[in-house]
């Protein structure tokens, strides 16, 4: 059960945020995107919701998911200008550093590489004179650590929930994110072998991927991402032709990892995964998996079009979406009156958990701003 917890959690990428932007400081009405004051009152709603929901250790959701879901927590709020020294930042991250182990990770459950991935990129979102530094650097030492040596087949490069867990796309996409912003070079081996790993994923047959699954994509497929590449007899997304089904969530994952370790935009592999995009843009759901995972697609979805760098995208009829304003229509229209969100019944990827939806929209609510590259 573990495998569907965390795709789930975090189920939970990357956390993955583009480190060191932050929104933009102005913005008006009528421009591409949301306007300060429009985000502002969504983001007030969503404050007060996890200030009274916020454990007295400062944690969020701990039995879960570690400090998983803290981390997401944390890094949400940075992002959208709210200070490391407010009361429910400070906490959190306090809680987080509680949670740092000696050998570098940052976790207290089994889901190693989530946590610690999430928990390095929120120390880089709140990080001021240094103070966190020895952290961050630790913690990618301990993941590069837990990646998948060469000698593994198709999962050499890839990450899991440990060293001994199977890797999956999910995972290797919150590491990649993790390392970029502590600093690891684009060129460094780690980043180079996870993207071998996450080109076995992609639904494109070739030089980057020679697997079955990948031959037998159907055009609706092709170019998109799956979850894992491994027993794909087995797999609930297979297809009738014998591949496997592209997912929404995973493909904007996929994506925005390449683009973020500067694979070009004239890579066949992004230019395929981007064919797809055109061809599935839509927020009313996660392709793939209908309302599962949601917010979790949100947050990949906010990621790679921020990367990709479109204000405007064409989707596959030539209409064109002023995608950050459509985000934020999607996500305000569906934030409660407590200031929370949630995916009522989603166990796949435990959006069911309001601390963990509101994390996530809160970190796609940073993409939204009017103005914002």
């Amino acid at each position: 059960m573990r495998r569907t917890t965390t795709v789930g959690l975090f189920a939970l990428a990357a956390v993955g945020f583009l480190i060191g932007l932050r929104p933009a400081e102005s913005g008006e009405k009528g421009k591409l995107g949301a306007a300060p004051v429009e985000v502002r009152e969504v983001l007030d709603k969503a404050l007060a919701f996890l200030k009274a929901n916020q454990g007295q250790d400062g944690s969020f959701s701990p039995s879960r998911a570690g400090p998983g879901v803290t981390g997401v927590v944390v890094a949400g709020l940075v992002r959208n200008g709210v200070s490391p020294k407010n009361p429910v930042v400070a906490r959190g991250l306090a809680y987080l550093e509680s949670t740092v182990q000696k050998d570098g990770g940052v976790y207290t459950t089994g889901l190693a590489n989530y946590t610690t991935s999430i928990a390095v990129m929120a120390f880089k979102e709140a990080n001021t004179g240094g103070k966190y530094d020895t952290i961050i650097k630790n913690g990618s030492d301990f993941l590069k650590g837990i990646q998948q040596g060469g000698d593994k087949g198709i999962a050499s490069g890839g990450f899991g929930y440990t060293a001994k867990d199977r890797p999956d796309l999910s995972n290797t996409g919150f590491a990649v994110e993790a390392l970029l912003a502590a600093g690891v070079g684009k060129d460094d081996p780690s980043i180079k072998n996870a993207l071998k790993f996450l080109s076995n994923c992609q639904n494109l047959p070739g030089e980057h991927n020679e697997q079955a699954f990948a031959k037998k994509a159907t055009k609706d497929d092709r170019g998109g991402f799956i979850y894992h590449p491994f027993d794909p007899d087995d797999s609930k997304h297979k297809t009738p032709e014998g591949g496997l089904r592209s997912l929404g969530g995973m493909t904007y994952g996929g994506l925005k990892s390449f683009l973020y370790a500067g694979v070009s935009k004239d890579d066949s592999r992004v230019k395929s995964a981007i064919g797809w995009v055109r061809n599935h843009y839509t927020l009313e759901e996660n392709p793939g998996m209908k309302q599962a995972g949601l917010y979790y697609y949100y947050h990949t979805f906010a990621k790679a079009m921020d990367a990709l760098g479109e204000d405007q995208f064409a989707d596959a009829k030539g209409t064109k979406h002023d995608w950050r304003r459509e985000l934020f229509d999607a996500l305000q229209k569906r934030q409660l009156k407590n200031g929370s969100w949630i995916n009522e019944g989603d166990k796949t990827f435990m959006e069911s958990d309001p601390n963990l939806a509101t994390a996530f929209a809160l970190l796609s609510l940073s993409y939204c701003h009017a103005g914002k590259r």
